[in-house]
């Protein structure tokens, strides 16, 4: 089991950026893939970034691919979501989640663990 703990969100121009961090509690921390969604209201969550337990893949959703960043600190028990370029369509409540799958899963329903979500707003 992993506890996460989502922060960094903020207010920036158009244009900005913004570092998100997610904090995961437990030893087994490495044996999870981890994801970074987005959700706005009166719409479903949205799958926003993966990365893999050993930080040697990434998958990342076309409308952020060359903005958007994932990492992990492994032995920081850190997951991290750089987001550059931003755009008044980023504005959404983000979240980390864990999976404990090998694969990089797009389907929030495949996460087991979530964080609280931290908001992200984009002024245009």
């Amino acid at each position: 089991q992993v506890q996460l703990v989502d922060s960094g969100g903020g207010l920036v121009q158009a244009g900005g950026s913004l570092r998100l961090s997610c904090a995961a509690s437990g030893r087994t921390f490495s044996g999870y893939t981890m994801g970074w969604f987005r959700q706005v209201p009166r719409k479903e969550r949205e799958f926003v970034a993966a990365i893999s337990r050993s930080a040697g893949s990434t998958y990342y959703a076309d409308s952020v691919k060359g903005r958007f960043t994932v990492s992990r600190d492994n032995a920081k028990n850190m997951v991290y979501l750089q987001m550059n370029s931003l755009k008044p369509e980023d504005t959404a409540v983000y979240y980390c989640a864990a999976d404990q799958s090998i694969w990089m899963r797009t389907d929030p329903g495949a996460y087991a663990y979530w964080g609280q979500g931290t908001q992200v707003t984009v002024s245009a």
